[in-house]
């Protein structure tokens, strides 16, 4: 007689579908997470690739004041004028290395008139009150800035704005400031500029390149789908054992089993069990 004949059974076959059912969706998700690592990788390629980008003049890269592509941040471009120091804007709430401080945004005008709004870089809270302690000038005359390009931000709802201050980068609200056409698509992070000025705000660091963990979440997937199966084979050899309790033979195969699980080492947690046991049976009497 097959004693295995009760795995044969459409309860079983009911289990083994579920099985194969999360086993797929376990594959699905793993194969979702390597997707994502590839769309990451490729946005760190061209964050990389633009940030050490050769720069290129402005009216290349942006042809209009609202130009501005995804692809093209941290790209380098190049661009002359005079800064509008009286136009000078504060950008609130920019934390850098855990400290609280301000972004600071120079409105730049190009020999035609518009201007091209350049983020000089952060400067820390006051000691003693709200605003910066002190704000390094941008220099006078004509000068010619390396910025990384980035878009522009949009407004956050309930962030009021003040004179000199903004909640965010919100470029049109920044043209509003300087009264010129300005360039509203993006802005720039300011890499040096010729001649420099005596000194400058804190350059704004590189991004951090982080793949994240979707290697492993996508490894740990499969092995949930491995698993499924595994727990499929000890819930049917467990109920084999339960059919064939009075077999001699599986009978004295749990006794081997019974002699190993005395001879092996105990663990800590075992031994903790039989202490609690012990002595909860000794409040009992």
């Amino acid at each position: 007689m097959n004693r295995w004949r009760f795995a044969i059974s459409r309860r079983w076959f009911g289990y083994l579908a579920l099985a194969v059912v999360f086993a797929a969706v376990c594959v699905g998700l793993s194969q979702w997470q390597v997707a994502r690592l590839n769309e990451t990788r490729s946005a760190n390629e061209l964050v990389d690739r633009n940030y050490h980008s050769t720069p290129v003049p402005l009216e290349s890269a942006l042809p209009t004041r609202s130009s501005y592509s995804p692809k093209q941040q941290w790209k380098q471009v190049t661009v002359t004028g005079t800064y509008l120091a009286d136009s000078q804007v504060l950008v609130r709430n920019r934390p850098l290395n855990g400290q609280p401080g301000f972004e600071v945004l120079d409105p730049l005008q190009l020999p035609d008139g518009t201007v091209f709004v350049v983020d000089r870089g952060y400067v820390p809270i006051g000691n003693k009150q709200d605003r910066p302690d002190s704000i390094p000038s941008p220099r006078s005359g004509t000068v010619t800035v390396v910025v990384r390009l980035q878009a522009g931000e949009p407004t956050l709802s309930g962030r009021s704005d003040t004179r000199g201050e903004l909640a965010t980068i919100h470029l049109p609200d920044v043209q509003k400031i300087v009264g010129k056409p300005t360039y509203t698509g993006a802005y720039g992070l300011m890499v040096s500029e010729s001649p420099a000025a005596a000194t400058r705000p804190t350059a704004m660091p590189q991004p951090e390149l982080d793949e994240g963990l979707h290697i492993s979440y996508a490894i740990q997937w499969i092995i949930f789908g491995v698993m499924a199966f595994f727990g499929l084979w000890y819930a049917i050899r467990q109920e084999y054992r339960m059919r064939n309790a009075d077999d001699p033979e599986e009978q004295e195969r749990a006794e081997v089993r019974e002699r190993k699980k005395l001879t092996r080492p105990r663990s800590d947690s075992e031994v903790e069990d039989e202490i609690l046991e012990t002595t909860g049976s000794r409040h009992g009497r």
